[in-house]
């Protein structure tokens, strides 16, 4: 089809509808000529301003079955797409309906008034129990029409556009008519009587013996009953998929349409306020111009050759443009369902064999249903508005959206568009809204966030290249340039974690729990990324890291974590964690810290396995990030369960930044953990005042506004017990045991010797261990402690010699392995009394060794967290991360 047929007189047909015959002379009687050109060069102004950023859109490339919103969807994605869809088919559902009363309207006012059955004595109430009648009989048969054929209803189109066509003609040549011969209640037309229609006339209710009056509204009334009269701008649009030449049929087309109609619109507004008396037109159903029952049509009395042919044009728009809108609605609903955006209306993206939309013409009918019970037109009317304009606005968003983003495949055939005009345009479309009906306007927007969130939840996973993409780039862009000005403040801080899981040789997770536990801490909502190192070639092993990644993005989902994931090939995995440790992240939006897991089973593993736990250690440390080692992960609690009671207890015993006592806030947020208390530990020596160093330590979580049950524990100095010295030993032994094998790994004959002797020494000393046959070390001068002082931070993250129970966490080279033995073991001999019953433990992780064998650490941190269930290990990374200022 060309222009003409195929756009140009379907969107006339769309726009001249009901309005223009039975509410247009009534509105200019009520509000004047002045206010009503006002009104109508607002209306018109909005949606040719719309027709612009339309027909950039639609000449920006194919637009095939869906019209408007298949313009809106690949334009702001599938979430604003699909919430415009749906309100632009329960626009053009009520349109049909709006339509529909109108027809029933003419019939039984205008032509038929016999046809009224008597339902109640009340002659308000049983006129819209008759409205209701018949307009489910019209509606019944106009819906079978349709459901027979759209070819009948396209056939009788062109046919029912001539006869409207011919009824506005014919009351342009009555104009003429009125010069020679004038009507009872007719004036002639002159300057006089149009000035002194001008003035406002709003809310001046006229009374008078004979003239039926409605005058009782106002402009914002009169506006929303207006406004649909000038939708229908998107019918060529809607029939992209027939015409010849979509890119120059659709903007020539559509803007003829609404010029002409606009020029329409403004004469009569200026014929009526000077042709026909104002009083007169403030009778709203004709009944004054009707001898008996019934009424008359106020503009037909300017129609030549006669009055009834108005109301047969009338009564024909009616049916023609429900015929459209009840062909056009279903497949709109059947376009949004193909798409699956909206999963529960898939039962509307199929129909009969040859693809017509028989369940989404069901639904259809069924909603225009609703409309029709209402039974009053200028109730219909303005919710009609609020959808339409829903619609306008976001066409209009749409191209702002393609002009400021300047994408590359923003190529619009139409070069008569600015982004200034769409941004005026949807501005109006809001102003509108809200001035007709701010009750419906709300109503209109929650609808539409309320279908947007639910998209959103359900994840449309469309790729359409649409402008929100584009908007979000951009974004994040300027987002990341501004956190990359300067380090957060410490009220900023949130856990920014960076987690590091191990994939087995089939590309699965070796610790699911681990992203469970993330879920948990994402209370504080923060970044999250989920990295894995493979081992192999990247030149080779590609296909392999890809698939791995699919593997994380899965686990992501399924964990519902908001996050990023991504895996690294190197080599050695060692300097594989290493460097995501370094790199990972884009400018300020960084990890802060790094979440991995207990190699549990490291005394049967070789020596890879706990190395890349140092490696992960020592890097952490060595960028100032926090570190969290959670211990026997396959105890924690998963993301379904529910902890009820039980504390979560804080071992402080080292000043970190305030990590350790975040920590818990943090969990309490999640359900999992928010029905546990907080307890925090701190430990005393003899000499220390218990009591004062509770008050401070009272008092420090008072001013962070943490809310927990303090308590001090005296650690009397001790001897260095039997079970000290005998794991010292064993530890001792076996490390000399290994290296012994190593050196001389190629010697099997050396080897197998060396073996036998050591075995056999080992043994003995052990039988004599257990027999209490040892030596008694001297007594050791080791202070364990916390004091205020150490509330403050330390001046850098760095390992140094102190003299009070922090040595064992802060090893020094030269410290003996019987001290940090004998302080591990009575540390956790405490501990486990006062927090065995705890459902989470938290203490400080020591931190790497420098020169000491790295399997005597890994020994020393499983003494001191032995027979706790569930122990998270955490190190800070040398930064304040809470504090006590708003």
């Amino acid at each position: 089809m060309g222009t003409l047929a195929g756009v140009y007189f379907p969107t006339i047909q769309n726009i001249f509808g009901v309005i223009l015959f039975l509410r247009f002379a009534w509105i200019v009687g009520v509000a004047g000529v002045g206010q009503t050109f006002l009104l109508v060069i607002i209306c018109c102004m909005t949606t040719m301003l719309t027709a612009f950023s339309m027909s950039a859109i639609a000449t920006n490339g194919v637009v095939p079955a869906g019209g408007a919103y298949f313009m809106i969807s690949r334009a702001l994605g599938p979430e604003f797409g699909g919430a415009v869809g749906i309100l632009f088919y329960l626009g053009t559902t009520f349109g049909s309906a709006m339509y529909i009363l109108g027809g029933v309207e003419i019939l039984i006012k205008y032509a038929f008034h016999d046809a009224l059955i008597g339902f109640v004595d009340d002659e308000d109430e049983n006129l819209m129990h008759n409205y209701r009648l018949y307009g489910t009989i019209f509606l019944g048969g106009m819906a079978s029409l349709v459901f027979i054929g759209v070819k009948y209803v396209n056939k009788a189109a062109f046919f029912l556009l001539v006869i409207v066509l011919l009824s506005i003609m014919s009351i342009f040549v009555g104009l003429f008519k009125t010069l020679a011969m004038i009507p009872p209640g007719v004036e002639s037309p002159h300057c006089e009587t149009c000035m002194c229609m001008l003035g406002d006339h709003l809310l001046h209710a006229t009374e008078d013996g004979w003239i039926m009056a409605d005058a009782t509204s106002s402009f914002t009334v009169l506006l929303g009953i207006f406004f649909p009269s000038v939708t229908g701008i998107m019918a060529g649009s809607n029939r992209s998929g027939d015409l010849k030449d979509a890119q120059e049929s659709i903007p020539k087309g559509t803007i003829a349409a609404i010029a002409t109609t606009s020029m329409v619109y403004i004469l009569c507004t200026f014929l009526f306020g000077a042709a026909i008396d104002r009083l007169l037109l403030l009778d709203k159903y004709g009944n004054s111009l009707q001898a008996g029952d019934g009424g008359k049509l106020v503009a037909s009395i300017l129609v030549w050759p006669h009055p009834y042919f108005m109301v047969i044009g009338a009564f024909l728009s009616t049916i023609g443009a429900g015929l459209q809108s009840l062909t056009g609605a279903p497949r709109l609903l059947q376009a949004i369902a193909k798409d699956n955006v909206i999963p529960f209306l898939s039962l509307f993206a199929g129909g009969k064999a040859n693809g017509e939309p028989t369940w989404a013409l069901l639904m259809t009918a069924l909603i225009a249903e609703g409309g029709i019970l209402i039974a009053n037109l200028d109730l219909v009317a303005p919710i009609l508005t609020m959808f339409f304009l829903m619609c306008y606005m976001f066409v209009n968003l749409a191209c702002v959206l393609q002009i400021l983003l300047r994408t590359p495949s923003w190529r619009p055939r139409f070069r008569y568009y600015h982004w200034a005009a769409s941004l005026l345009g949807m501005i109006m479309c809001i102003v509108l809204m809200f001035i007709c009906s701010w009750i419906y306007a709300l109503v209109a927007l929650s609808l539409a966030a309320l279908v947007y969130k639910y998209i959103e939840y359900k994840g449309a996973e469309k790729e359409w290249g649409d402008g929100m993409k584009g908007l979000q780039m951009s974004s994040a862009r300027y987002a990341l340039l501004r956190l990359n000005e300067g380090p957060p403040h410490t009220k900023n801080w949130r856990p920014q974690i960076l987690t590091l899981v191990k994939l087995d040789s089939e590309y699965r997770i070796a610790k699911d729990q681990l992203l469970d536990f993330v879920t948990q801490l994402k209370a504080g909502k923060g970044l999250v990324m989920v990295y894995s190192v493979v081992n192999g070639d990247f030149l080779v092993n590609f296909a392999e890291s890809q698939a791995a990644e699919n593997v994380l993005k899965r686990a992501l989902k399924d964990h519902q974590i908001k996050g990023f994931s991504n895996v690294l090939i190197a080599q050695k995995v060692e300097e594989g964690l290493s460097a995501l440790i370094q790199t990972a992240g884009l400018g300020g939006l960084r990890h802060n810290t790094v979440l991995c897991g207990w190699p549990a089973h490291w005394k049967q593993q070789a020596e890879s396995g706990y190395r890349n736990f140092l490696a992960i250690v020592r890097a952490a440390a060595a960028g100032h990030h926090s570190l969290l080692v959670p211990k026997n992960i396959q105890l924690y609690p998963t993301k379904d369960d529910a902890i009820e009671g039980g504390t979560i207890d804080v071992w402080w015993i080292v000043h970190d930044g305030g990590l350790l006592t975040l920590l818990p806030h943090l969990l309490q947020q999640h359900r999992v953990w928010k029905n546990c208390r907080t307890r925090v530990y701190t430990v005393a020596q003899s000499e220390d005042n218990s009591i004062k160093m509770k008050q401070q330590l009272q008092q420090h979580l008072y001013q962070l506004r943490i809310e927990a049950e303090v308590r001090v524990v005296e650690l009397e100095s001790a001897d260095v017990s039997a079970y000290a010295y005998e794991r010292t030993l064993i530890m001792e032994q076996r490390n000399h045991l290994i290296h012994t094998l190593r050196e001389n790994k190629k010697k099997s004959k050396i080897r197998t010797s060396i073996f036998c002797l050591l075995f056999k020494k080992i043994f003995l000393e052990q039988i004599q261990a257990v027999n209490g046959i040892h030596p008694q070390p001297a007594k050791p001068d080791v202070p364990m402690t916390w004091s205020a002082e150490q509330g403050k931070p330390p001046p850098e993250a760095k390992i140094e010699e102190v003299q009070n129970l922090s040595q064992m966490f802060e090893m020094k080279p030269d410290q003996p392995n019987l001290r940090r033995m004998h302080n591990a073991v009575r540390l956790n001999e405490v501990i486990v009394t006062e927090s065995h019953d705890a459902k989470l433990v938290i203490l400080n992780l020591p931190g790497p060794p420098k020169k000491n064998p790295e399997r005597n650490y890994m020994e020393f941190l499983e003494v001191l967290t032995e027979g706790l269930d569930r122990v998270l290990m955490v190190r800070g990374g040398g930064r304040e991360v809470v504090t006590i200022y708003n």
